[in-house]
């Protein structure tokens, strides 16, 4: 196997951090490389900079055996570099054809464009239909137009970024056939995920970084993915644990919860219910798009509805604004870190006051106590290991990881008797993930009620007592996770709400709609 990119002494600093030093490795043709690291390793300030975003300070790049600079993305497509970021950069009020036209140089006439998207995406297993609105897609389709907007270029290297953060078991299983069919015709790929099980099955090779340097390199396979991860954070990695004990008294109530959806895209919840207990963790499960979203929303109240639809601790608070509702102990963490959960270009001591100021003191006489704002700081960056140079940089300045590490320490930090978190370890490596977890299950063991709203199904059964699937805007009864297998999960995301999840006709018709990738 030729080599089709070689990075040699790549290296690029920061004010305050060396985000990448002396990095150096390649990647074969018709290969599938992981790029593996923690959260602040700078694989992200790596990619750009093969992907022309980031112009390295030293080192050289050789692509196809020639030298590589490229001074812009458009370069980097030019030489067949293509990349399909983390977060979608798509319009929603554009058709699939329109978006993959914005993606391209030179677009061909639509309707020449609508045949190319229709032959590519079925070869690939990735059905599209061009005519179709992205606002109407659900997150696997959304992944699948930004994919076939990158082979429409032909590419010789496809740089994938945490490509199956929002899919399902399903979805994920048809994303691997189509990478190892692209291998196959011989495009390399560059592959970064924290889910280290996905790196072992597809994965031909492996470089990891930590702290900005190469630390070693492997063959994934014959790792285990505990090795994988002690390989990135240098240490045995330390698995959360859960102390099981009866749950108290019922804190949180949610009855009739009907809502408008948050977007105009969104989902509108249909009469949702539940409670939580004290000392519980109660686990919602759902394929992104199918109410997350609104249901933090309305349980945070940024959403207001009827007075009675949300009870805490006996009391009606469905009217109640955010402001209202932290003052009372009930605190949320949205998905979106940067820009809902924290102010991007607002320092960490500033996003701590935002919604610490009333909990933690951080105010009087309308006036903020800036003294006692960087020591909340400082205490959410030490106790939740934040990789910052320190407490005023700006939160846009932090990798995915730390940010999130961030806004769920601030959250926790505060004693709150009810916590809600959404997605609480998406894009988050393996340690940092083991220790959000452990800290919601320790805020569990103190006596709060947690709701962990994830698409993680491995991360709700580790610290779930209970499981509930959201589709499309409906909840489903909850359900102890003790014995509740991964089958049974898939059917209840699916809708299998109301029913034995065994053998009925419908929970088989819906296995057998999961199974083919269209849920």
């Amino acid at each position: 196997m030729t080599d089709l990119l070689t990075l040699q002494g790549l290296t690029k600093a920061y004010p305050g951090v060396v985000a990448n030093d002396d990095v150096s490795f390649s990647i074969g043709r018709g290969e599938v490389h992981a790029l593996l690291g923690e959260n602040g390793a700078g694989k992200s300030t790596l990619v750009k900079m093969i992907y022309g975003l980031v112009k390295p300070d030293t080192g050289t790049m050789i692509l196809n055996g020639t030298p590589y600079t490229p001074a812009e993305p458009r370069a980097a497509r030019a030489a067949g570099v293509a990349m399909v970021f983390q977060h979608f950069s798509l319009f929603e009020a554009l058709t699939v054809a329109e978006n993959v036209g914005l993606g391209m140089e030179n677009p061909p006439k639509p309707t020449q464009l609508s045949r190319e998207i229709r032959e590519v995406s079925h070869a690939y297993g990735l059905p599209l239909d061009p005519r179709r609105m992205v606002g109407d897609l659900s997150a696997g389709e959304r992944q699948r137009v930004e994919i076939v907007r990158c082979l429409l270029q032909d590419p010789k290297l496809l740089i994938m970024d945490e490509p199956t953060s929002v899919l399902t078991p399903q979805e994920v299983e048809i994303l691997f056939a189509t990478l190892n069919k692209l291998k196959a015709e011989g495009t390399s790929i560059l592959y970064i995920s924290h889910k280290l099980e996905e790196i072992r099955a597809l994965c031909d090779g492996a470089t990891i970084l930590r702290r900005g340097k190469v630390v070693g390199s492997c063959n994934p396979r014959e790792r285990s993915a505990s090795e994988l991860a002690e390989l990135m954070v240098g240490q045995a990695l330390h698995r959360p644990e859960r102390s099981r004990s009866a749950p108290g008294k019922v804190v949180l109530q949610v009855a009739g919860l009907t809502s408008e959806h948050v977007e105009e895209f969104g989902t509108r919840l249909q009469n949702v219910g539940f409670e939580v207990r004290a000392g519980e963790i109660l686990g919602i499960g759902g394929v992104a798009g199918n109410g997350q979203d609104e249901l933090l929303s309305a349980l945070s109240g940024e959403t207001l509805g009827s007075s009675e639809t949300v009870r805490f601790q006996g009391n009606a608070v469905g009217h109640l604004g955010p402001n209202a509702r932290r003052a009372l102990g009930m605190l949320s963490a949205p998905e979106e870190r940067l820009g809902h959960a924290a102010a991007p270009d607002m320092t960490l001591v500033e996003n701590a006051v935002l919604s610490g100021w009333h909990r933690r003191k951080l105010a009087e006489g309308g006036f903020v106590r800036w003294g006692k704002a960087k020591d909340f700081a400082e205490e959410i960056i030490a106790d939740f290991d934040v990789r910052t140079p320190g407490p005023f940089v700006a939160a846009r300045a932090l990798s995915g990881g730390n940010l999130q590490k961030f806004v769920i320490g601030r959250e926790v930090l505060q004693d709150p008797s009810v916590l809600v978190v959404n997605q609480p370890t998406w894009g988050v490596d393996a340690a940092a993930a083991a220790s959000i977890r452990q800290a919601l299950l320790d805020l569990a063991a103190q006596g709060a009620a947690v709701i962990v709203i994830s698409q993680d199904l491995d991360e709700i059964l580790e610290v779930s007592d209970r499981f509930a699937a959201l589709n499309a805007g409906k909840l489903s009864a909850p359900r102890s996770t003790e014995g509740l297998t991964m089958e049974q999960i898939g059917l209840m995301l699916g809708g299998a709400h109301d029913m034995d999840v065994a053998d009925t006709d419908e929970a088989e018709d819906i296995r057998e709609t999961y199974e083919e990738g269209r849920l």
